[in-house]
């Protein structure tokens, strides 16, 4: 039988991966403050790729968000690289930045390998729970699906990551603080998008003519094909 071709699959797996990089790579060693509450930077993007996610499973299916999720892994890993090595090429005479592209991107290596281990787990545990909900339900209930799926897999990236990533490097008590705020926004703001994520969805649902179930899907996150 022939592959189904879809027509915006390929523009999602785009814009999930171009997020996580920059979530991950840019946002993530910053750190900002408002009212009594620490955020990282990464924040401010880093839940949208779990709306991607949450689209990419109820739409076209776990195993098609599994291929994403693995590209954005690459991307990632490849990002590393380049971090690492434009960090160690001997800066020209006269360019006085070492340093500070030393302070912002020096830790890379230690926040990427904390976000793929905590995307890992996260972010397949979000897949698997929105899959399952879904047959549970027979497709109704789409709000309940991605909240409940979303508790779960930022509960578990929130876990691994930061302290994978930032224990040693940060106080303890602003990492503590930077958790507990970085979960509890991601949370709600999954809750306000979830009109925008109906829209989204409705529309791919239609224009690709796709609503998949995952019924006899091989959930093993490991398996690309």
């Amino acid at each position: 039988m022939a592959k189904k071709q879809y027509r915006y699959y390929d523009f999602v797996m785009a814009a999930f991966v171009s997020i996580m990089l920059c979530s991950n790579v840019i946002g993530a060693p910053k750190v900002f403050h408002i009212g009594f509450m620490n955020f990282g930077a990464g924040i401010l993007f880093f839940p949208i790729s779990y709306l991607f996610g949450d689209i990419l499973t109820e739409v076209y299916g776990y195993a098609q968000a599994r291929r994403v999720v693995w590209a954005g892994f690459v991307a990632l890993i490849f990002a590393t690289g380049v971090s690492w090595l434009v960090i160690h090429l001997p800066p020209a005479p006269g360019w006085n930045d070492q340093a500070a592209f030393e302070t912002v991107f020096g830790a890379t290596w230690r926040i990427v390998p904390g976000s793929l281990c905590a995307y890992f787990f996260g972010e397949f545990c979000n897949s698997y729970v929105l899959a399952k909900l879904k047959i549970k339900t027979k497709g109704k209930h789409l709000w309940l699906r991605f909240v409940a799926s979303t508790i779960v897999g930022e509960g578990i990236d929130t876990v691994i990551f930061y302290p994978a990533a930032f224990l040693g490097l940060w106080p303890e008590s602003l990492l503590l603080n930077v958790m507990m705020s970085s979960y509890l926004f991601k949370v709600v703001w999954e809750i306000v998008v979830t009109p925008l994520t109906y829209v989204i969805v409705g529309w791919l649902k239609r224009v690709e003519n796709e609503d998949y179930y995952d019924i006899h899907t091989d959930f093993n996150p490991f398996k690309i094909s």
